[in-house]
């Protein structure tokens, strides 16, 4: 009879051990984009709808699997820095921009946070 118990604990303790490593996974990052316009948002209104359709495309739907962090200059130039440098502290995993101005101020902010990371 003792021999037949052995099975039946060993199925146990597996099942009771995948069970805990189960509960264990961590969940899933949620993607950022960062985009990223020095022009106002009503100049590119079609550009963010094809922008949003093509990840959709993708699966991808934004507030459920991906989050978009907008920023718009809205044409004043010397803000471009500033918003370059809010989508650098939320840690997106991407930015989207497009014009020499905005890809500038982008580039600047991730060369300027890579050289701090690297010295910390």
């Amino acid at each position: 009879m003792k021999r037949a118990a052995v099975p039946s604990i060993l199925v146990a303790v597996v099942l009771l051990a995948l069970g805990v490593t189960g509960e264990a996974q961590q969940p899933k990052k949620v993607p950022r984009i960062g985009f990223f316009r020095s022009t106002p948002l009503s100049a590119i209104s079609s550009l963010v709808v094809s922008f949003s359709h093509g990840l959709r495309e993708l699966g991808y739907v934004e507030g459920k699997n991906i989050i978009i962090e907008w920023q718009y200059a809205e044409g004043k130039l010397d803000r471009l820095s500033e918003l370059a440098a809010e989508l650098v502290r939320l840690k997106v995993d991407v930015i989207v921009t497009a014009g020499a101005s905005s890809s500038r101020s982008a580039k600047g902010c991730m060369t300027s946070a890579t050289s701090r990371a690297k010295t910390s």
